[in-house]
């Protein structure tokens, strides 16, 4: 468990404040599904694999988990990632040990949000990534993002009983992976990659992604004050001042600015 928390924090500044704040059994369950997930976005943004075969290997992972019924089903994973293997990051080599961090009683609904997501990323990747309109936009931002709020519903259900609006959760999803769409657009660019719909500018993404974060507010501000909070609360804090720094022509928040952002989450 140690060793997962510390590729979280070499993974994630936005996330590994907030799910080392969960109570257990709940952050093993989150980071399980966070470093999942983190392990099928390397392979969906590697620079240097083509598309088809980013398409295979997210649909063997996909495969993997649907097959997989107990801790020795998983002992062939690493096998998926064949010859490519040396070409892939730490965090997705070990992406069975992730999968098995997640308590028993909720890990399947863990292993089948990242099977989802594996088989939608891989389409993606198949077809270059090509957002055409704000329709193929929605439907990129729910694959990736917005389904994640719909598991955070579930595993907020399974910890405590709290219920959540599964519809503003979507939208927490896509407002968050917006501004992440925004703020990396010039990386992408560099990789051949552009997720703007054909004739955006900046400031309709800005736009679209100021739209679900008023949802994410809203989605939020629902939940009882207490841990689940503050852990929605500072990635979305991060992401409205993301927005309003690009806005200003800024690249990314300082990290006096992340730590200011992350107290006052915390204290809201």
């Amino acid at each position: 468990m140690q060793d997962a928390f510390r590729v979280l924090e070499q993974t994630s500044r936005t996330f590994f404040v907030p799910i080392q704040r969960l109570p257990d059994p709940l952050r093993l369950a989150v980071a399980s599904a966070y470093l999942c997930m983190r392990a099928i976005d390397e392979i969906e943004d590697h620079p240097r694999l083509q598309p088809h075969v980013k398409g295979r290997l997210l649909a063997d992972v996909s495969l993997h988990l649907q097959g997989a019924a107990s801790e020795g089903s998983l002992e062939s994973f690493v096998a998926a990632f064949g010859e490519h293997a040396a070409e892939l990051p730490e965090v997705t080599l070990r992406l069975h040990e992730w999968a098995l961090l997640a308590p028993a009683s909720i890990q399947a609904r863990v292993w089948d949000a990242i099977a989802s997501m594996a088989d939608r990323m891989g389409y993606w990747a198949e077809v270059g990534f090509d957002v055409r309109s704000e329709q193929d936009l929605d439907r990129y931002t729910y694959g990736v993002a917005g389904a994640v709020g719909i598991l955070l519903c579930d595993l907020w259900a399974w910890h405590d009983g709290t219920t959540t609006h599964r519809g503003d959760a979507i939208g927490f999803g896509r407002g968050l992976q917006a501004v992440n769409i925004a703020r990396n657009r010039a990386d992408d660019f560099a990789h051949g990659v552009d997720f703007y719909p054909r004739g955006w500018t900046d400031a309709q993404m800005w736009a679209y992604a100021r739209r679900h974060l008023t949802i994410a507010d809203r989605y939020t501000a629902a939940l009882p004050k207490g841990p689940i909070r503050e852990f929605c609360a500072i990635p979305l804090a991060l992401a409205w001042a993301t927005v309003a720094a690009l806005e200003q022509g800024r690249e990314k928040l300082t990290r006096g600015e992340v730590n200011e952002v992350v107290a006052k989450a915390l204290h809201s």
